[in-house]
């Protein structure tokens, strides 16, 4: 007789604190982002539900809230000074991106392809760090009527005084011309980020095809850029409906409501007529407007595709 002995195949390693490894990792990871949760709910979370029951209220800041339902929503639907805000809102953002775009992707095309200076890059960024506040004072006397550089330089060469911030046509667009001033640097460096990814074979086979510099930047660059220009879109959409420092301190709305942006009518109801429900009940509309114009540019730029592969 005789016995066949086979060997066992040895069992898969399980390591016994495998569980409770990851149970660790997991509260570690629980403990570190609870300060930015902490920050998330008290500064972000318990105001937006706050403003939400605030817009469904009467508040004068001096009694206590009083709810009136849907009345402030009511209000502003027959509000002609809401809509007027929204659209001098929405004619300062095209301002804005029509003369930020051009000038940054110019200032973007214009760094890739000649120059590499970090001196350069950096005196871009300057006007970016200077606050809204100054940039504003700045721009107010150098834009006086009077006194103005601006003004002095102009009838040096024979040409007419302008009002700028004082003349009810010209405020906005100098509102305008003021922060793509202010911001125009930042957005170059953001193209210029996104046209630094683009790999160089790209214009080298634009090249060898006899491509010259301005259809390579229409036919290449630009459509390789799409993802980029997305971004720098939505957030420059949004940055210029938050506009409110520059206008409170050039202009404070006027003349004759000129330049009286949304932010700054939510402003006026809310610390000037302490009308806080109504304030909340248009900084809500707002909110809403904002999600849907971003939700409709990441979908008609196609922001999460790139042609890059």
């Amino acid at each position: 007789m005789t016995a066949t002995l086979t060997r066992a195949e040895p069992a898969p390693f399980k390591p016994a604190f495998k569980h409770s490894a990851e149970g660790g990792q997991g509260r570690h990871a629980v403990l570190f982002l609870l300060p930015a949760l902490i920050g998330f709910a008290a500064f972000y979370l318990y105001p937006s539900v706050r403003g939400v029951w605030l817009s469904v209220t009467d508040w004068n800041l001096l009694s206590e809230p009083a709810f009136v339902g849907l009345d402030n929503y009511a209000e502003l639907a027959t509000d002609p000074l809401f809509w007027k805000a929204l659209l001098l809102t929405a004619y300062n953002t095209v301002l804005n991106l029509v003369g930020q775009l051009t000038l940054a992707l110019l200032l973007a095309a214009l760094m890739h392809r000649l120059t590499k200076s970090v001196v350069l890059r950096a005196t871009l960024l300057l006007p970016w760090l200077v606050p809204n506040v100054a940039t504003a004072l700045l721009w107010l006397w150098l834009l006086d009527a009077n006194l103005g550089f601006v003004n002095q330089l102009l009838n040096a060469m024979g040409l007419p005084t302008h009002g700028f911030f004082n003349a009810p046509a010209e405020a906005m667009p100098s509102v305008a011309a003021v922060t793509t001033w202010a911001s125009v640097g930042y957005v170059a460096l953001l193209l210029y980020a996104g046209m630094l990814q683009i790999p160089a074979s790209v214009y080298e086979a634009a090249a060898m095809d006899g491509a010259g510099e301005v259809r390579t930047f229409f036919r290449v660059t630009l459509p390789l850029l799409r993802p980029v220009l997305a971004l720098v879109l939505v957030v420059s959409v949004i940055g210029c409906f938050q506009i409110f420092d520059t206008i409170a301190v050039a202009t404070r709305g006027g003349p004759v409501n000129a330049t009286k942006v949304i932010y700054y009518y939510i402003y006026q109801e809310a610390f000037t007529h302490f009308r806080m429900g109504y304030a909340a009940a248009m900084a809500l509309s707002l909110v809403l407007i904002l999600g849907v114009l971003t939700w409709v540019q990441m979908r008609l730029m196609r922001a999460s595709d790139s042609d890059l592969g």
